[in-house]
């Protein structure tokens, strides 16, 4: 049996209980390989829930704790899984480039995922560790040439978090972190080109984007702000949806919302960028645009979708249980199994 320690960011609880995606894919992976027979020690925030042991110094995320420091709070989280290192067969980084500076310090091999690159000047510290660190990409797109990789692993979700509706209402939604990367401003102005209600759903992370590009639209008739949404309402709203708008400004390493979209039978529309063509298929689980105006243009085609297609679409690439088959291959491959 495979004693695997998994580290998981701790700006959030795992699994979050609004936003935190690398957190929601931390535990995925943990739930999923937990169940394939892997003893996982989950190392994350003490008020965390692990579906093996739970290993925590930092009690509550920095992003929910004013008091918190988030650099203290990162360095007590790494440097207590890696004064236990040797106590597990392999350590599985999902906490960004920071681990690896430990890498040459324990004997315990370390495979890290890659949940995208937050800038090029975080690169040089991944090259450092080519020769001892195992990468992993969560899409082709998202592979610096400069990096050796052992996979690429699509990120996976609980299917039984999402019900297909086949009834769905008339309203578009975006549902991400409101931010000039993700295309809040597009989509309004997507929902303004097509005339149709658009609803908004996520955090608030660029507040000055907000007030300028955001604010100004809402309504609350044809443009409405929802804020963050927990999982219950992320899955009424996304199956309800006559489709996402995903319009990024940026080349996304994956988009969770975009799988989530899909569990639910709706269909995505979204910018051609970064990993959409990889979760997207053009024409069948959504459509793939350039412009502002052709997506609008593109939403008279979303009714010839197949929503049973999009969930099926889903199921087959982006469960959880799949993720969690393909890292385990990857832990094998490391330790020789």
């Amino acid at each position: 049996m495979i004693k695997l320690a998994l580290l998981s960011p701790v700006a959030w609880r795992t699994p979050p209980r609004h936003y935190g995606p690398w957190e929601q894919v931390a535990y995925n992976i943990a739930r999923g390989v937990a169940a394939l027979g892997v003893d996982v020690t989950l190392y994350a925030t003490g008020d965390s829930d692990s579906p093996g042991k739970l290993e925590s110094i930092i009690e509550r995320g920095y992003e929910e704790d004013s008091a918190a420091d988030a650099k203290v709070a990162e360095c007590m989280h790494i440097s207590y899984l890696m004064e236990s290192a040797g106590e597990y067969d392999l350590i599985h980084n999902n906490f960004d480039f920071l681990p690896l500076t430990w890498s040459r310090l324990v004997d315990t091999p370390m495979v890290t995922t890659i949940h995208g690159f937050s800038s090029p000047r975080i690169l040089p510290v991944y090259q450092r560790y080519n020769d001892r660190c195992h990468y992993v990409s969560i899409s082709n797109s998202d592979r610096s040439p400069l990096l050796r990789y052992i996979a690429t692993v699509y990120n996976g979700l609980d299917p039984a978090l999402f019900t297909l509706r086949e009834d769905h209402d008339d309203y578009l939604l975006y549902l991400g972190r409101i931010h000039h990367d993700k295309g809040a401003y597009e989509a309004i102005r997507i929902a303004q080109i097509s005339g149709r209600r658009l609803l908004i759903a996520g955090i608030v992370q660029d507040r000055d984007y907000f007030s300028e590009k955001v604010e100004p639209y809402l309504d609350g008739e044809q443009i409405i702000f929802l804020g963050s949404v927990g999982p219950e309402k992320r899955d009424e709203l996304l199956g309800g949806a006559f489709a996402l708008l995903h319009p990024v400004n940026f080349d996304e390493p994956f988009g969770l919302s975009v799988a989530e979209a899909m569990f639910c039978g709706t269909p995505v529309l979204a910018f051609n960028r970064g990993s959409m063509p990889e979760l997207i298929e053009d024409g069948k689980t959504g459509f793939l645009a350039g412009t502002v105006d052709e997506a609008a243009e593109l939403l008279a085609q979303v009714p010839s979708i197949d929503r049973r297609y999009c969930r099926e679409h889903a199921e087959n690439n982006f469960s959880f249980e799949k993720m969690a088959a393909d890292y385990l291959e990857v832990y094998r491959k490391i330790l020789g199994y």
